[in-house]
């Protein structure tokens, strides 16, 4: 608007215009929330749904994205605390916790049949038929990770040890670049790398966790003094990334579609089935649900148990000295903030 524009108008719409200006400035400003992630995984798709839909703006939060290649170095970023919330594999958060004092504040999904070994196609039926010939072979995986834990519970399964075969850690695009040019025969890859070297190089997966048995949950987390300075955004957070879910599992056609997108963008492509498959393998917890698995109210909780194992297992490779107790580093505190918050609660649960 020019200056003679302004001087045109009547002092009654002046002020009004004046009046509107001052309410909108006076607009309560959006807390900043550093977010960490890992980019093109399937419980990693709510942060992108939130943001393209704007969800985190309707509970006040502006969201400042930090992402990382695995686990490990995102954990360690947390020293200089370059994020405060986000979300991780099990084995990062308990190697978080012992390190960096980060909780574990929820669950991401269920990613048991999304961590798995494979097998290169031309050798493939050698090792189906016989699994024990994988003794003095090498493996590709990245340590400390959910992939290297399935890796071994899938060794167990096969009755072997780690010290039946060598154990190389590469990165996964590495290890996916390895096993298609013949370089490797066996690796640990988590999904959607699963499906990347399943289509483009005709991998066979020998084993997941899931066929393990074994649970390999996903986790929230958040730094311990961030949390415990910044409880109601803590519980936004989670309001945010839970109403995702529940939108995304009401809405399937336009998740895919948005799917297609995130991971695009992360560097991978893979079919249609197979981002159809992340949906049916891979169960997601609502606010109920969520609650449920972090129930301690008759003893251990579930989420006790599955990464009280994947504590026993990080003391075996030497990741860790002791085996945390869980009590100490997972905590249902922030998810009851968001049930005891009637508009967080509604929040949480919409599916539109």
């Amino acid at each position: 608007m020019t200056n003679s524009s302004l001087a045109r108008l009547r002092p009654v719409a002046l002020v009004a215009l004046l009046i509107g200006g001052g309410a909108a400035q006076a607009q309560p400003a959006l807390a900043e929330i550093k977010v960490s992630y890992q980019p093109a995984l399937y419980w990693a798709l709510p942060f992108y749904v939130a943001t393209e839909k704007n969800w985190w703006a309707e509970v006040g939060l502006k969201p400042v994205f930090s992402i990382f290649p695995a686990g490990v170095p995102q954990i360690a970023a947390a020293n200089s605390k370059s994020w405060d919330v986000g979300g991780t594999g099990s084995v990062p958060a308990v190697l978080g916790h012992v390190r960096f004092n980060i909780k574990t504040i929820g669950l991401t999904n269920d990613e048991s049949a999304g961590n798995a070994l494979l097998v290169r196609k031309d050798v493939a039926d050698k090792i189906t038929r016989d699994p024990a010939s994988m003794k003095g072979q090498t493996i590709l995986l990245t340590s400390n990770s959910t992939g290297d834990y399935a890796v071994q519970a899938c060794l167990k399964r096969y009755g072997l040890a780690k010290a039946d075969v060598t154990i190389k850690n590469m990165g996964q695009a590495e290890i996916i670049s390895a096993v298609s040019s013949g370089n490797a025969e066996l690796a640990g890859l988590w999904a959607p790398n699963i499906y990347t070297l399943e289509e483009k190089a005709g991998a066979k997966v020998l084993c997941s966790g899931k066929e393990a048995g074994v649970v390999v949950p996903g986790a929230l987390i958040a730094r311990g003094d961030y949390a415990e300075q910044n409880p109601e955004n803590v519980a936004k957070f989670l309001a945010v990334y839970l109403r995702a879910w529940k939108w995304m599992n009401a809405n399937k056609p336009e998740a895919l579609a948005m799917m297609k997108k995130f991971y695009e963008q992360g560097g991978v492509s893979i079919s249609d089935a197979s981002m159809k498959k992340e949906f049916d393998t891979r169960p997601t917890f609502d606010l109920t649900q969520q609650l449920a698995r972090l129930d301690r109210s008759r003893g251990n909780s579930d989420a006790d148990a599955w990464f009280g194992q994947i504590a026993i297992f990080m003391r075996s490779t030497g990741a860790i000295q002791t085996v945390p107790l869980p009590g100490d580093f997972i905590t249902d505190t922030y998810l009851k903030r968001v049930r005891a918050d009637a508009k967080l609660n509604e929040f949480a649960n919409r599916t539109r």
